[in-house]
């Protein structure tokens, strides 16, 4: 089956620790901030005075793990993505393991294309950080990317168990259910989710073609009804690829980053 053709994804959570548990490094005995002044500048926003501050912190301290991370963070905010990812593979060379360090890594990744790398860095984010649900709705985008559905349906739904009000993985959980086929499940999430935002406008636009291509097969079908879960399913089964060659569902995230990658 097909794979529903999504607009372009931008970083969807971005993470950053900047007090870092002593067990997170191999070896035990990393500062928890790695300067004062640099990482006041990173948690201002200030990302230009934060790489400056950096770039000195680890020309006088090579193997601070930490400085390295939060280094490659403020380069992605700027939209260096290669030196982004340069960065945190230092860190992680250099012995640190937490769980958002290889969140951003993937993210930073998934932005560059690498799909294999970001997947693999996306599920050390879960295994590191099993009960975010930020490391299993980011792992659920790549796995929907790759066409790996059934994985991205397991990832997102713990994710919402996790948190259960995220707009964005109820929406993903949609797009999900589309590319699978199912479409009366896909409506379900669509319009419920409408009724819990109306301002999500995403599930709007999703709801209104899934609506737009049920039609045609809803006319064809007509000794169906489609008022209910499994007759809709009736009606759309022999429009499936239809629906799926239309490519117009889309996953327009609404989070609060997207300005920022």
């Amino acid at each position: 089956m097909r794979s529903i053709s999504l607009v372009p994804i931008a970083a969807t959570i971005l993470l950053l620790s900047l007090w870092v548990a002593k067990d997170a490094i191999a070896g035990g005995a990393e500062q928890q901030v790695c300067d004062a002044g640099a990482d006041y500048s990173l948690g201002l926003e200030d990302y230009s005075e934060a790489i400056r501050r950096h770039i000195e912190v680890v020309r006088k301290h090579p193997d601070s793990a930490l400085a390295h991370y939060h280094l490659g963070f403020a380069l992605g905010m700027v939209g260096d993505r290669m030196a982004e990812v340069k960065e945190y593979r230092r860190a992680e060379a250099l012995g640190l393991r937490t769980w958002d360090l290889f969140l951003n890594l993937g993210l930073a990744q998934l932005e560059n294309g690498d799909l294999d790398a970001a997947t693999d860095s996306l599920r050390r984010a879960v295994l590191l950080g099993e009960e975010h649900s930020e490391s299993h709705f980011n792992l659920a985008l790549v796995n929907e990317r790759c066409g790996m559905l059934a994985d991205a349906e397991h990832e997102i739904l713990v994710s919402l168990r996790l948190n259960p009000g995220q707009p964005d993985a109820r929406n993903m959980l949609g797009v999900i259910y589309a590319q699978e086929g199912k479409i009366a499940y896909a409506s379900l999430v669509w319009r419920e989710l409408v009724r819990d935002v109306p301002d999500y406008e995403p599930a709007r636009t999703n709801l209104a073609t899934l609506g737009s291509q049920s039609t045609v097969a809803t006319d064809e079908t007509a000794a169906v009804d489609p008022t209910t879960p499994v007759a809709a399913v009736e009606a759309i089964r022999d429009q499936r690829e239809l629906l799926l060659r239309s490519r117009e569902v889309q996953l327009n995230l609404s989070s609060a980053q997207d300005n920022g990658r």
